[in-house]
């Protein structure tokens, strides 16, 4: 789904990315994870196309990105930090992005249904609690039923009932043959959802396998303690 070439990017004289290679198998939940700076934003929005890369190659499947914006009606995004205009409603800010999507059939509304919704409709953006802001995130990007979700710290801000609903949704829709690509600081959320991962460090990757390979070579029962072990292992 995901092929990653030689990436590199860097700020300045500062060096984020250092020549990435990486491969994502469709139809799997792969977690990237790692320390704050380890260069995991950076990544995300290099497969967003949203920065511009130093060098390298990526493709999303028969995508080479080159600039061209057409590959993203594949692909729902799900940032940490929602910026919608703040003097919208909930109800115009989805038809807003349903007429820019251009896509009026084979909505998925089924996180709509399950968040209780309907009665935010009416409400202006700038008047929504933190979590229905992100309730709303994750509504629209599962909306359009896209092949690749990549989903930033999805659950942050959910009260224990949503963050259940949309891990469900994850799985169910994982099931269905779709792609994931999450981040998330959240140790058991990750050994929960994915069954692989990357671990990121300085701009480079530690680590990319399956979470028991993981766990067997770290000796390590749980997901927490054995990137802790990574982390060690890397400063050293």
């Amino acid at each position: 789904m995901i092929e990653i070439i030689n990436l590199k990017k860097s700020f300045d004289d500062f060096k984020v990315l250092k020549e990435i290679n990486l491969s994502i198998r469709e139809g799997e939940i792969t977690a990237i994870v790692g320390p704050n700076g380890s260069g995991k934003t950076t990544l995300i929005k290099s497969i967003l196309d949203l920065i511009k890369i130093d060098f390298g190659k990526i493709s999303i499947g028969k995508y080479v990105l080159n600039g061209k914006c057409e590959y993203r009606k594949q692909i729902g995004y799900m940032p940490q930090i929602t910026r919608f205009p703040e003097n919208l409603t909930v109800s115009q800010l989805i038809e807003m992005i349903k007429d820019i999507r251009n896509q009026t059939g084979n909505l998925d509304e089924e996180l709509f249904e399950k968040f209780l919704m309907e009665k935010e409709l009416p409400k202006q953006i700038k008047n929504l609690s933190g979590g229905t802001k992100q309730k709303l995130n994750a509504i629209i990007s599962f909306m359009f039923n896209p092949q690749l979700y990549i989903l930033d710290e999805p659950t942050a801000s959910l009260d224990p009932i949503a963050s259940s609903e949309l891990k469900d949704k994850i799985i169910k829709e994982n099931k269905n043959g779709k792609t994931f690509l999450i981040t998330s600081h959240n140790m058991h959320e990750i050994e929960e959802l994915a069954s692989n991962i990357i671990f990121m460090i300085d701009g480079e990757i530690a680590y990319c396998g399956s979470l028991s390979n993981l766990k067997f070579e770290t000796k390590e029962d749980n997901l927490e303690r054995a990137i802790a072990n990574l982390m060690r292992l890397s400063k050293n």
